[in-house]
């Protein structure tokens, strides 16, 4: 059979067009319903789900105040806590003491004695009073002080004394001292095992084997 198609081109343009058209409102339709039933679902879940949940949240929140109100000393039990918990770093990070009297026997000349040391871990400073035979046995104590090195496990290196300065007083018999320095805070570390390097300057005491590094204070009598 044979059919004509009697339209003109513009009808058929207007034909195509207004199917365009609803099948561009359709689509836009849908969309608009998705987003619509999506913005209803967003509400709900503002609305009604998250509310629920902080309201259940506040619940337990003061659930678990009460529980802690009722402990007795609450206060107490966390200052001791907190002090438990900072044992370790404190333990750690406190000087080795002990390790002062292995130094004062690589840097001290044979000929020298200490009448009294003390040490200031804050401010890592060393102070030395004592007395020699002569001035050169001082000079080359602080000498030793200065020109020591040190080495570490950890691969550390340095010098263990810095700003060595030394105070004098002369008498007919001996020559008093007082000796202020720098340390380096590496010589006590916990975690550290440093070695002292002393120059060949003097003859100290760990090399003459005299132990007897300190001397009593003499009494001074009127």
């Amino acid at each position: 059979m044979i059919q004509f198609n009697l339209l003109p081109d513009v009808k058929l343009q207007y034909i195509k067009t207004q199917h365009t058209k609803r099948f561009v409102v359709i689509i836009s339709l849908v969309a608009a319903a998705v987003s619509l039933a999506l913005l209803v679902v967003t509400f709900l879940s503002v609305q009604i789900a998250q509310k629920k949940h902080i309201t259940d949240l506040n619940k337990d929140i003061k659930s678990q105040i009460s529980t802690l109100d009722k402990v007795e000393d609450l206060d107490k039990i966390l200052t001791i806590q907190n002090q438990l918990n900072s044992l370790p770093s404190l333990h750690k990070g406190k000087p080795v003491t002990s390790r002062i009297f292995g130094y004062i026997s690589q840097v001290t000349p044979a000929t020298a004695s200490i009448s009294n040391f003390s040490v200031d871990f804050t401010a890592s400073t060393v102070n030395i009073t004592g007395s020699a035979d002569t001035l050169t046995t001082v000079n080359k104590f602080a000498d030793t002080l200065k020109f020591a090195t040190f080495t570490s496990a950890e691969t550390k290196t340095g010098k263990p004394f810095t700003n060595v300065v030394t105070t004098l007083s002369l008498d007919a018999k001996r020559t008093s001292y007082v000796i202020v320095a720098s340390f380096d805070p590496v010589l006590f570390e916990s975690d550290d095992t440093p070695t002292l390097v002393v120059p060949s300057i003097i003859s100290t005491r760990s090399e003459t084997e005299k132990p007897a590094i300190f001397k009593e204070k003499e009494e001074v009598t009127k």
